[in-house]
């Protein structure tokens, strides 16, 4: 038996069982609707939800392109999109909260099937326009020694960077770590430091204080949509698989 309930003198409270347990239960709910959903509209007309997760990439921009195509022969079909990283996508994918994820660079795909998008993302650094290092045309390992760093959580996890950083890994100054890029641009807008990232998910135009440059040697991180192997998919899941196969 898990105690699952602190009760105090004016509220209750969960243990870690008793929120383990509440999470448990809403991804069954989520289940539950979804298989609700495909079930109640196996007819004719094409219509149910299609489930995506995905990382911050510009590669999105594919999956947007398809969906709207798809939207003008099945306007009945509706989109759901889950953002969070590797981890996060695969984690749901396998729990059949998601019928797709694109996962973003060396995340393990061996145990789903996939397709290999048209599109890779380039790391850089992103930083102040009025910071020493805005005036370089690239940033090389030696440039990332003693300044703050904000560094991607799955990117430290994957070594993605290891190979490029060399023996330099150990001497950076890493004072934050981030999951999605959002809030870590804010951070980096008021001073905190450098964001190791990817590209095109800022604004650095005229307009922003902030801007984007590139690693040299370039690291570049490939893309993939995947989907679980041997999926039973609704038919609206079948005809995105089928207008994704055919775009790429």
């Amino acid at each position: 038996m898990f105690k699952l309930l602190i009760r105090g003198n004016r509220r209750i409270t969960l243990t870690e069982e008793g929120m383990l347990l509440r999470k448990r239960a809403q991804e069954i709910m989520e289940l539950v609707d979804k298989t609700e959903s495909e079930l109640g509209n196996m007819n004719e007309v094409i219509n149910g939800d299609i489930y995506i997760g995905s990382g911050e990439t510009d590669a999105m921009r594919l999956i947007a392109k398809v969906v709207k195509k798809l939207q003008e022969e099945h306007p009945h079909i509706q989109y759901h999109l889950y953002s969070g990283n590797a981890d996060d996508v695969m984690e749901r994918l396998d729990k059949g909260l998601l019928d797709f994820g694109v996962i973003i660079g060396s995340a393990s795909i061996q145990k789903y099937d996939y397709l290999s998008l048209p599109a890779t993302d380039t790391w850089g650094l992103l930083m102040r326009k009025d910071s020493p290092l805005a005036a370089l045309d690239s940033i090389g390992p030696k440039n990332l020694r003693d300044i703050p760093l904000l560094c991607s959580r799955q990117a430290l996890a994957g070594n993605e960077l290891s190979g490029w950083l060399r023996d330099d890994s150990e001497k950076l100054n890493i004072v934050a770590t981030y999951n999605l890029i959002y809030n870590a641009a804010l951070m980096v807008e008021e001073g905190i430091g450098y964001a190791l990232c990817l590209d095109k998910l800022v604004n650095t135009t005229s307009s922003s204080g902030l801007c984007f440059k590139p690693l040299e040697p370039r690291v570049e991180a490939h893309l993939n949509i995947v989907w679980k192997k041997y999926q039973v998919f609704s038919k609206a899941a079948e005809k995105f698989l089928e207008r994704m196969r055919q775009e790429i």
